[in-house]
């Protein structure tokens, strides 16, 4: 039989796992190449003969998505495989009417496909959107844990931005393994707070490999998900955070409805800052998975001192205000707590700074804590040196310190959810061992 020749739509994550759990060893496909979306200047790169498996002794090709008719039609495309997240269902559907006006067919993989069992008790959690509120949670959990002597291997969804060879299973144990594997600053925010709280933590590429190594440490194992993905494994207990102000993105967006149906417990975040969006998260929850046990929580934010009245930088988690949506994060709910006025970033933003306000207008009064690579990370530094305020409200959850140069102060807001609020969470977790 002939082969069919695909191409998969990704952004250097949920594209790598599909093909490596699916496709790799698939003699009845060719994959012609990934294509890239979402994250800047992770396109013109391939994916390394080292990680594709016998089939593909030269690697594979990594494309622009916007070439995507163009490449479908040069290259005799048959199936084209949707493998990214944090999208509007209108926007896979675009996708796949572009796809099947070149001639292509267009793929979905489920669960069943590209979710790899553990010999460890597993659970994952997940959300609705980017900035639900599952980081908060998962480094709540895994503190917990840690506290209470648990050898828990927290497995992070991929961000591999950098060198996907070196980047095949990356172990982390302390703050300076994010100097040695050079992490961008996404993977910073996602990482140190694991590490702090004594977890070991896991990412890289080859989640097979990955998996393997975590359960040789770990008597129970965390996947921390990443955007409203679903998980690479097959949980033993899923838990889902839907967003009380966007209590609607549950239902529209891709894959989020997946992770709401696949739910066990659904936990609405920000519950007393829309209660009425509770409500309404509450009754989508219900509808999509009626089985699910629904929980509320809220997160609190710390309020830092000896800021009223003054003028200040306000820097938020980049994904969050970026393919997340938000127009803002824990940093400007701190900085309008203490009484402070958020300089809008916009008329000093530089190089790729300045194209994020362009892609993403919705943000205006924080900035972004963008870097995907250094020249980002030096344009982020450039853009906060040059704005008129002595002090940076830091909303994300990593120590910019550590990645940029600056006399400014820099106030770190803290923000976690009610310990008692997620106990129904960690008693479930504990009956897992």
């Amino acid at each position: 039989m002939q082969k069919r020749k695909a191409l998969i739509l990704g952004a250097a994550g949920r594209d790598f796992h599909n093909f490596n759990t699916f496709f790799r060893n698939n003699e009845n496909y060719e994959v012609i190449g990934f294509t890239a979306a979402q994250i800047p200047g992770i396109e013109e790169r391939k994916y390394p003969s080292s990680l594709s498996g016998f089939l593909y002794p030269d690697g594979i090709p990594i494309f622009r998505e916007d070439h995507l008719e163009t490449i479908i039609k040069e290259k005799g495309i048959n199936d084209v495989a949707f493998s990214y997240s944090d999208v509007t269902h209108e926007h896979v559907m675009h996708l796949a009417s572009r796809a099947l006006a070149a001639g292509a067919s267009y793929l979905l993989l489920g669960p069943n496909d590209t979710c790899i069992p553990s010999t460890k008790p597993l659970f994952a959690i997940c959300a609705t959107r980017t900035g639900a509120g599952k980081s908060p949670l998962s480094k709540l959990i895994s503190k917990r844990l840690a506290e209470k002597g648990v050898k828990l291997a927290v497995i992070r969804h991929p961000m591999p931005y950098g060198d996907l060879e070196k980047q095949e299973v990356q172990r982390f144990s302390s703050l300076e393994d994010l100097d040695r594997h050079n992490c961008t600053i996404e993977e910073r925010e996602e990482y140190e707070g694991h590490i702090k709280n004594g977890a070991l933590l896991f990412a890289g590429v080859d989640y097979e490999a990955i998996l393997r190594e975590a359960e040789k440490e770990a008597d129970l194992i965390m996947w921390d998900g990443g955007n409203n993905d679903y998980p690479f494994y097959s949980p033993n207990l899923m838990v889902v955070v839907s967003d009380a102000l966007r209590p609607e993105h549950g239902y529209h967006y891709f894959p989020g409805e997946v992770n709401l149906r696949m739910a066990d417990i659904v936990l609405i975040s920000k519950a007393s800052q829309d209660p009425k969006g509770a409500e309404k998260a509450e009754e989508i929850a219900h509808t999509l998975n009626p089985n699910a046990h629904l929980l509320h929580a809220d997160i609190e934010v710390s309020a830092p001192d000896g800021i009223q009245g003054k003028e200040v930088i306000v820097v938020e988690d980049g994904p969050t205000l970026t393919h997340g949506g938000m127009e803002y994060g824990a940093g400007l709910l701190a900085a309008k707590k203490a009484g402070a006025i958020p300089l809008s970033p916009v008329p000093y933003a530089v190089g790729s700074i300045k194209n994020t306000f362009k892609s993403y207008p919705h943000t205006t009064q924080v900035l972004p804590a963008m870097g995907y690579g250094k020249k980002q990370v030096e344009e982020l530094q450039e853009t906060i040196n040059s704005m008129p305020a002595d002090t940076i409200i830091s909303g994300t959850p990593m120590d910019i310190s550590k990645v940029i140069t600056t006399e400014k102060q820099i106030v770190q807001v803290n923000y976690s959810y009610k310990p008692r609020e997620v106990e129904p969470i960690l008693d479930r977790i504990k009956s897992l061992l």
